[in-house]
């Protein structure tokens, strides 16, 4: 039924039509803008929601259509002549202000949105062309911006005639597809800022109905002219979705709309209509407004796992659910979702291993309930790596670890420090699992070849229990890994499935190795002649262990000259071959430890940014915002050691302040809610002052002696915050 037209949907405005005609226009009010008053409209036929098969589309978007799947084109009416300038009208509006009479004024609005037919006569750049192509939509976007931008500063009866002409558009009986002039139509009428005000809602309400209904061909035209907005107006025309959404869920005013029970739809056409908005901005490199712009926080309010059950239970049916448009959840709203399925997974693990036991006969122990890793400072890697392998059935349950030979209980400290420790170790460049790459400030793979790739599968296995066990990990992988990580998010059953491989291009490549990006780039835009000045082939050459090998991008690559025709083939190739080819083995492994703790459909909802976010957290020190949240046990934030202890903590250099960061929480990176999540407490410590601050990570926990001066302190702290490894108990 959404393929269809609107036919006879919007037969409940014909009383608010009536209702418009029949008010008389008062004669004082034409003067000055007022508040618009909508009467509220009930019994509003329902919709089915809107709600696309989220198993065969993992992520929901608008696809682009090849040209021979377009829609064909209905032949367009006739349009009315209308002859009237941006400046035409610019000077109407400054007469009528003068002289206080708006009929001019009014007389244009009433008539161009009158119909589609009216707003094609006066928008469309060229009413004698057709503009039938994504390229160019054929709106005179200066003329709609300047109607607009007047629209909200003209007097009440002039605004009540463009939304009665909304309505007379909006109630018009479509037969056949929907015509070019037609999206057009729908393209101007969504940037009309009267729909910010709530009373407008209904109209609103039915306007987002129909473009949601339209078929998918005309969504693809929508989604290539939206992209064309300014960004200015694209961020506008989202938040007014955002806001319609957000409202519609809860209402300051619930009697200005009509009962949800008559108005399920609501929601899902306006996210529908907001999934065109997001598909535009991804076309684009860079984007036109960030992908955090579409999060609405208001979702981080509603039962989110309950969203995340109907999303898992009626993928296949008709049932709405925000899990379907992930692109609106917020990052902390997912990082609820997958906590939440992660603890759920923790406990029915728990309780299998708790009932196996005991149809055994055998006496439950506490430990059995988690996975327990014991290791050796002086073996960090090797212990971990037979700990975790080991372990793999345990690889669910809540993490404890214990360092051999250390007093130290861990409630969560000793597991932070595991992971800071060992992701220090891997990491480090002697070890050659990795490589450092100083101009992008990353690490990447190494291609070197080996017989035993489990150590990379313990690093992507790391990365999930961080994740599953809410850690954040110092690591700098560049985006492109995070990309090839959700490649694709679920597992596949079939093993023979390649895994890890995505789409790269140079501008992947730019953000690991920035210089031979550039030379690349370089050679796409050689002016000469590329085969006689730089002699290359489809080879390339490595260097593994000392010893210098060749490998062949296509078949018979040494053979193949790269000329001015081939070179763009070339450089695709090379870009592939080196951060999913060369490596696919390493990267593999990875792949598989990181999902082997974190297989869940939780992970179709998020972005490779939010992937990265979850795992690292963000670098972003706001020690202000850290001083607003910390609480306080034994001080008040008034107390002289207190203000002593912020103005030196604040002066504090950036290495200082990760340090200090680590010291109290044991790592040196935010959380996903900001610094507001620490939950950092500083305690009064009876000691004396001689003592050094003491800080318990488990509970991100510093205690503080009352330093008698600011120097003292500054020492004290400097000299505990930097000597910080290792537990122990008194």
């Amino acid at each position: 039924g959404l393929e269809r037209g609107a036919k006879n949907q919007f037969s409940t405005f014909s009383n608010f039509i009536t209702s418009i005609n029949q008010k008389k226009e008062g004669i004082g009010n034409r003067n000055s803008p007022t508040q618009l008053v909508i009467p509220n409209i009930k019994n509003v036929r329902d919709l089915p929601p809107i709600c696309l098969d989220v198993r065969q589309k993992q992520r929901i978007s608008i696809d682009t259509l090849p040209q021979e799947l377009k829609a064909p084109i209905p032949p367009e009416p006739s349009l009315p002549i209308r002859t009237k300038t941006v400046k035409d009208f610019q000077d109407d509006v400054e007469k009528s202000k003068s002289s206080g009479d708006w009929k001019p004024v009014h007389d244009f609005y009433s008539t161009t949105f009158d119909s589609f037919l009216e707003i094609n006569a006066a928008f469309k750049k060229d009413t004698t062309s057709a503009f039938n192509t994504i390229e160019d939509s054929g709106i005179n976007a200066k003329f709609v911006n300047v109607v607009y931008d007047a629209l909200l500063n003209t007097p009440q009866d002039v605004q009540k005639s463009v939304l009665k002409g909304i309505i007379n558009g909006l109630l018009q009986e479509w037969k056949g597809p929907r015509t070019k002039d037609d999206l057009r139509a729908y393209c101007i009428l969504l940037q009309n800022p009267q729909f910010s005000n709530t009373s407008t809602y209904v109209i609103y309400a039915h306007l987002l109905r129909q473009i949601a209904a339209l078929t998918e061909a005309d969504h693809h035209f929508l989604v290539h002219w939206s992209k064309k907005i300014s960004q200015r107006r694209f961020k506008q025309l989202v938040d007014r979705l955002l806001q319609f959404i957000s409202l519609r869920l809860f209402p300051a005013k619930p009697e200005e709309f009509p009962p949800m029970v008559k108005c399920t739809w609501w929601i899902p056409s306006a996210t529908k209509v907001l999934a065109l908005f997001n598909a535009a901005n991804s076309l684009i490199s860079p984007s036109i407004i960030s992908y955090t712009d579409f999060y609405n926080s208001t979702l981080d309010h509603i039962d989110l796992m309950e969203e995340y059950h109907n999303w898992q239970c009626y993928g296949n049916s008709h049932r709405f659910s925000f899990c379907q448009y992930p692109f609106i959840i917020s990052i902390a709203a997912k990082k609820v979702i997958i906590q939440r399925d992660s603890e759920q997974q923790m406990i029915n693990i728990a309780r299998q291993s708790l009932v196996d036991k005991v149809s055994r006969r055998q006496k439950p122990d506490m430990n059995m309930l988690f996975l327990n890793v014991k290791v050796r400072r002086t073996h960090l890697v090797s212990d971990s790596l037979d700990e975790l392998a080991r372990k793999r059935a345990d690889l669910k349950k809540k993490l404890k670890v214990t360092f051999v030979g250390e007093a130290g209980l861990d409630m969560g400290g000793l597991t932070k420090e595991w992971f800071l420790l060992l992701i220090r170790q891997i990491f480090h460049p002697d070890y050659g699992m990795f490589t450092y790459h100083k101009d992008s400030h990353c690490h990447w793979f190494s291609s070197f070849k080996c017989d035993n790739y489990s150590e990379f599968r313990l690093v992507g296995a790391l990365m999930g229990l961080a994740v599953y066990n809410s850690i954040t990990l110092d690591i700098r992988f560049p985006p492109c890994c995070y990309k090839k990580l959700l490649s694709p998010p679920i597992v596949p059953c079939d093993h023979t499935t390649l895994v890890g491989i995505c789409d790269v291009t140079l501008d992947d490549l730019f953000q690991i190795m920035p210089e031979l990006a550039h030379g690349l780039s370089e050679l796409l835009s050689y002016e000469g002649n590329v085969e006689e000045d730089f002699y290359s082939t489809f080879q390339v050459f490595q260097e593994e262990f000392g010893v210098i090998k060749s490998y062949n991008l296509k078949p018979n690559g040494d053979k193949i000259p790269v000329t001015n025709q081939n070179r763009k083939e070339y450089v695709q190739l090379y870009v592939d071959f080196l951060l999913n080819k060369s490596i696919y083995k390493q990267f593999s492994a990875f792949y598989y430890g990181f999902h082997s703790v974190c297989a869940s459909y939780a992970l179709l909802l998020l972005r490779p940014e939010e992937v990265e976010i979850l795992v690292c957290g963000s670098p972003e020190l706001d020690m202000s915002a850290l001083q607003r949240s910390t609480q306080y046990e034994g001080y008040q934030k008034t107390d002289l050691t207190i203000r002593y202890f912020w103005d030196v903590v604040l002066g504090f250099s950036l290495d200082l302040q990760k340090k200090l960061l680590h010291f109290a929480t044991g790592s040196d990176r935010v959380p996903v809610g900001g610094m507001a999540d620490l939950n950092f407490k500083i305690s009064k410590s009876e000691t004396s002052t001689n003592w050094l601050p003491v800080a318990h990570t488990c509970f991100n926990q510093l205690c503080l002696p009352p330093y008698k001066n600011k120097k003292e302190l500054k020492q004290k702290l400097i000299i505990g915050i930097s000597n910080a490894e290792g537990f122990g108990l008194e």
